[in-house]
């Protein structure tokens, strides 16, 4: 079983850790340019307007790029794909991907995914799979 440490939040993120609990993937959008931006940040990169909304997103896009990573201080935990995925709503978003052997030797890039969310003891995280595949 995969330990995972529960997020630290703040006003800014606290809205996709709630989305996340129950399910859904909230991205933040800037009320005045309609700019959507992941991570969540105070102010708007585009416009500096600070007035931030949320949108769901459908949590399907591509994998943009990728790797396989093994904990450097844990060398007994199991290793992960962490991925780089480009949301079909045009932001991008750092995750994992389960249900896939983590081997090197993959062609990953441009494969579709869709978001999925896994309770790991009581911290629920948005990950991906790939697109079409249920576990």
């Amino acid at each position: 079983m995969t330990t995972v440490r529960p997020p630290i939040f703040d006003f800014d993120d606290a809205f996709f850790w709630e989305g996340a609990t129950e399910q859904k993937l909230l991205i933040q959008r800037c009320g005045e340019c309609d700019t959507l931006r992941h991570p969540p940040t105070p102010m708007c990169a585009i416009c500096g307007s600070t007035n931030n909304q949320t949108t769901q997103s459908a949590g399907s896009g591509i994998i943009l790029t990728w790797i396989v990573s093994q904990h450097p201080t844990e060398p007994d935990a199991e290793p992960r794909i962490v991925i780089l995925v480009q949301l079909d709503e045009g932001t991008r978003i750092v995750s994992n991907l389960i249900d896939v052997e983590p081997t090197h030797d993959q062609v990953l890039n441009d494969k579709r995914v869709e978001v999925c969310f896994v309770d790991y003891g009581g911290t629920v995280l948005p990950q991906f799979r790939l697109a079409g595949v249920q576990s």
